[in-house]
C-alpha cells in the first residue's frame, strides 16, 4: 500500500515580465502560500467626510458620531469670502457702512453641516 493521495498539485503560473519595448503586461506574481483571497477594509475616522458632498443644502447621511441616519442641519458662519466681500465693498467707495452687508448675506458665508441628533459638526462647505 502507498500513502500517496493523488497526483501533486500543478505549480502556480510563472510571472512573465513585460517585453523589451514595454509591450504587454504579463501575469501578476502568484499569491503567497496560505493566501485565502482578497478583502477590502475601509476605515473612516469620525469627522472626516468627503467635503465635496456638502454644499448649501442639507445632505442625507449616516452620522459618524451617533450612527443615526440623518439629514444634516445647516447653519452659516462668517468665512474668508465674507471678509473679502467686505473689503471689496469698502475699497470701491461705500463708506457709510455698506461694507458690512456681506455679513448679513448667507450667500457670502460658509455652511456648517451638523447632526440634528447629537449636534456634532459632520461637515463644512467653505465658499473660498
Amino acid at each position: 500500500m502507498s500513502d500517496n493521495k493523488g497526483p501533486p498539485p500543478p505549480p502556480p503560473p510563472a510571472y512573465s515580465a513585460p517585453g523589451p519595448q514595454g509591450q504587454g503586461y504579463g501575469q501578476p506574481p502568484p499569491p503567497p502560500p496560505g493566501y485565502a483571497g482578497s478583502s477590502t477594509v475601509v476605515v473612516t475616522q469620525p469627522g472626516f467626510i468627503n467635503a465635496r458632498i456638502f454644499r448649501e443644502v442639507p445632505v442625507p447621511m449616516q452620522c459618524p458620531y451617533c450612527q443615526a441616519t440623518i439629514t444634516t442641519s445647516t447653519s452659516y458662519e462668517v468665512g474668508t469670502l465674507t471678509w473679502i466681500a467686505c473689503f471689496v465693498v469698502f475699497i470701491v467707495g461705500c463708506w457709510l457702512g455698506c461694507c458690512f452687508i456681506p455679513f448679513c448675506v448667507d450667500g457670502c458665508k460658509d455652511v456648517v453641516h451638523s447632526c440634528p441628533n447629537c449636534r456634532q459638526t459632520v461637515g463644512r462647505y467653505d465658499r473660498m
